[in-house]
C-alpha cells in the first residue's frame, strides 16, 4: 500500500456508509425497529464472512428470535450442530455457556420490561417471557442483578414517583455505587 505524504488527508468512506441511504428512508418514517434489523444483519454478515463462525451466528440469530427461551437442543438444531459441539465452540468463543447468555437475555427483557412499565405484574410476565413461575423469573433476575424482579419493579416506581423520567436521578443512586471502580 502506497504511503501517503505527511500532512495529506484522504476522505475514507466506512463500508457500512452504503446503508445510509436506506437508513435515512426508514428514520424518515420513523421505522427504528427495521433501521436496527437492518445495521444488525450488516454486521452479522461481515461478522460470519470475516470469522467464518457460522454455527455460532446461527446459533445467536435463533437465540435472539427465541428472546433467550429456546432449549438449548433448538438452539443446536437451528444451527445444525449437536448440543456438545455447540457449547464447546460457544463457551471458547465468548467465555460463557449458551444457558447463561439465553439467560442473560431473558433477564435484560424482564429488566426493560419493568423499567418501561414497573406495574406489571411479575407472574404474567414470567409467564410471557417463558419462565416456569414467578419463583424461577426472580431467581433469575436475582443471579444477575442482586435483587428479585419484585424488588427491582418497586424501586423503579418509587424512584419514578419521586423522580418521574428524569434519568440522570433514577440513576444516580445506582451510578454512585461505582465510584470506586476505575475504568
Amino acid at each position: 500500500m502506497p504511503t501517503l505524504p505527511a500532512g495529506v488527508v484522504t476522505k475514507a468512506t466506512h463500508p457500512i456508509a452504503s446503508l445510509q441511504k436506506e437508513l435515512s428512508i426508514l428514520l424518515e418514517q420513523d421505522k427504528i425497529s427495521e433501521v436496527l434489523n437492518l445495521v444488525q444483519d450488516w454486521f452479522l454478515i461481515r461478522y460470519t464472512a470475516s470469522n467464518g463462525k457460522p454455527l455460532l451466528v446461527k446459533a445467536g440469530k435463533a437465540m435472539v428470535k427465541g428472546n433467550g427461551a429456546l432449549p438449548i437442543a433448538a438452539v443446536a438444531e437451528a444451527a445444525h450442530s449437536t448440543v456438545r459441539t455447540l457449547e464447546r465452540k460457544f463457551k471458547a468463543s465468548s467465555g460463557r455457556t449458551v444457558k447463561d447468555v439465553s439467560g442473560l437475555m431473558r433477564f435484560e427483557q424482564t429488566r426493560d420490561r419493568l423499567w418501561g412499565d414497573p406495574e406489571l405484574n411479575v407472574a404474567g410476565l414470567a409467564h410471557e417471557l417463558g419462565y416456569a413461575d414467578q419463583s424461577h423469573i426472580n431467581r433469575e433476575f436475582k443471579r444477575y442483578s442482586g435483587i428479585t424482579a419484585a424488588a427491582f419493579a418497586k424501586q423503579i416506581k418509587v424512584r419514578k414517583a419521586t423522580f418521574g423520567n428524569d434519568l440522570s436521578q433514577l440513576f444516580y443512586p445506582l451510578l454512585s455505587n461505582l465510584s470506586s471502580f476505575v475504568l
